[in-house]
């Protein structure tokens, strides 16, 4: 019996229901932009004042000179419908703009469970959770798309590693000291080697954003995107 007790200890230690924690990736193969969310002016934009579409990170960075505010950092923030609008809940400087998409049998990685929301309490603290967590209050911003990646330190059961689904992805992961990180991939990769990224980081949660679509502008690190056509536009400026 001691010697079955050993054997399962050494099995665990590798694998934790199916996730290897021995497992790591190359950093370099990825794009990464850590911000404090308490004090940068981190906001989710998806129209102009007149109601018109920004689409790209181009129109968004003129429209935020025009007021005569810097861009940071932007990317694409989740999946959108065919005509640009948000695809699942979004909340705009505390507004309802789209309802929850609370469907669990959809087609697409938006629908692979659990999915869920990245969003901004209105104290400027950041969280991500599934879906079935969200309650409608008290959130400053909030974008849905899908699959979780990690969910409270484990890896979503749906995620294969070697998967040879491979494409460019960006998505977002919470801090252990409550900083948001923002990770795109510069080479094609699998949602597995996605989230081993977030693990290595620290992240207990964190969510894919969107696929082959995804661009990042973040001139700091001399990576300037501004083509596109997007949904909601997650960006930093000063």
């Amino acid at each position: 019996m001691k010697y079955k007790s050993t054997l399962l200890l050494i099995f665990c230690t590798a694998s934790v229901f199916g996730q290897d924690i021995n497992y790591s990736v190359d950093t370099s193969r990825f794009l990464i932009h850590e911000v404090n969310v308490k004090t940068s002016e981190l906001k989710f934009y998806w129209k102009d004042d007149k109601g018109k579409r920004f689409g790209s990170i181009q129109n968004l960075k003129g429209h935020l000179n025009s007021n005569n505010k810097e861009l940071v950092f932007a990317t694409n923030g989740g999946m959108y419908a065919s005509d640009g609008s948000p695809q699942g809940l979004y909340i705009e400087k505390r507004k309802l703009i789209k309802k929850l998409d609370a469907k669990t049998d959809g087609y697409g990685n938006f629908y692979l469970q659990p999915n869920g929301v990245f969003f901004l309490s209105k104290n400027r603290e950041a969280y991500i959770k599934p879906t079935n967590q969200i309650k409608i209050k008290n959130i400053l911003y909030a974008t849905q798309s899908g699959p979780m990646l990690l969910i409270d330190g484990m890896y979503n059961k749906h995620l294969k590693k070697g998967s040879k689904n491979l494409h460019i992805r960006n998505g977002v992961g919470i801090l252990p000291n409550g900083n948001v990180i923002f990770v795109i991939s510069i080479e094609k990769t699998n949602f597995y080697d996605l989230a081993t990224l977030f693990y290595q980081k620290g992240c207990k949660n964190a969510l894919y954003l969107d696929g082959f679509v995804s661009r990042t502008y973040l001139p700091g690190k001399n990576w300037e995107q501004l083509d596109g056509s997007f949904g909601v536009i997650i960006a930093e400026s000063k």
